[in-house]
């Protein structure tokens, strides 16, 4: 795998081509094209862990220390704000990833931190970075399961839900995360949703999925999500379609990652790495640049 395949989506000095909201046209025939001419059926997903070294330190690269996702620590900020976190408050974080977040808001805010990460190789990445930020004091880590969610009822003054949905069932997830919250609690989270149905054997959407280890038929639609808080006593105050600024933090930290990459070469293995990871995000911005993935954010405040 070359990352010169992947290169032109990331290097180009335009802006991201916009996001349409809702379902829209796939991609064009020559990304089609492209992806078609390295699938023969179905991809086979990687084996091994899902985060590897090599895969955290390009994580740390593109945005930052301790954090997976695109914006990193402004991102996790940006989230926060609205909350008004102070050293009075806790927080449930759900999603603690490699630690970026947690800290962060711990360092930032005063806030007291539990957070939970249902993978073990993030789980140890976090606890490391944590000590040595030297947080340990109000940050708390745990593993948590999405498959049976269960957090301390009644703990937490705020909740932080980051992707928490991936591969797990609405329902539990958000069950569990209402039931630990105090009532009259404000709840930032950030999900991943197709509003319709994700064609399997859309040689776009077979690629990402495989590369990025995600059960197309998992990502719930916004409206569904928007019921279940809801219903769970949540008065949603914003569902906001944040598809764009995704877009556009992730174009711009790949194009740095790219200049980094051509100054300074790094160890093949390492190259490999970043390869891969490239053509999983050159996928992941397709969908979202046709409509059929899209990335949303909710605040919600929890009924007494």
């Amino acid at each position: 795998m070359r990352l010169s395949a992947v290169r032109h989506w990331f290097g180009q000095p335009s802006r991201p081509p916009p996001v349409r909201p809702g379902p829209g046209p796939g991609p064009g025939p020559r990304a089609v094209g492209e992806a078609s001419a390295r699938i023969e059926g179905p991809v086979a997903a990687p084996s091994g862990p899902v985060w590897t070294e090599h895969r955290l330190v390009i994580a740390a690269h593109l945005w930052g220390e301790g954090f997976l996702f695109p914006g990193g620590e402004i991102e996790v900020l940006r989230l926060a704000k609205p909350l008004g976190l102070s050293g009075a408050t806790t927080v449930l974080l759900v999603g603690a990833g490699a630690g970026g977040a947690a800290c962060s808001l711990a360092a930032k805010t005063g806030a007291w931190v539990s957070g939970f990460e249902a993978d073990d190789d993030l789980l140890a990445a976090a606890t490391y970075l944590v000590a040595r930020k030297n947080q340990t004091r109000r940050v708390r880590l745990e593993r948590w399961s999405p498959e049976a969610p269960a957090f301390e009822p009644r703990q937490y003054h705020y909740g932080m839900a980051l992707e928490p949905l991936r591969d797990a069932r609405p329902e539990p997830v958000l069950a569990a995360l209402a039931h630990g919250l105090k009532p009259g609690a404000h709840l930032a989270m950030t999900a991943s949703v197709a509003d319709a149905p994700l064609d399997r054997a859309d040689p776009v959407v077979g690629l990402w999925a495989a590369l990025d280890r995600r059960d197309p038929d998992s990502l719930p639609a916004e409206r569904t999500v928007t019921r279940i808080l809801g219903r769970l006593g949540f008065d949603v105050r914003v569902a906001e379609d944040i598809s764009q600024r995704h877009v556009q933090q992730a174009t711009t930290g790949w194009r740095a990652a790219f200049r980094a990459v051509d100054d300074l070469p790094p160890p093949r293995p390492l190259l490999e790495a970043y390869a891969r990871e490239a053509e999983l995000w050159a996928c992941r911005l397709r969908l979202f640049q046709s409509g059929r993935l899209r990335m949303v954010r909710w605040h919600g405040i929890l009924g007494g």
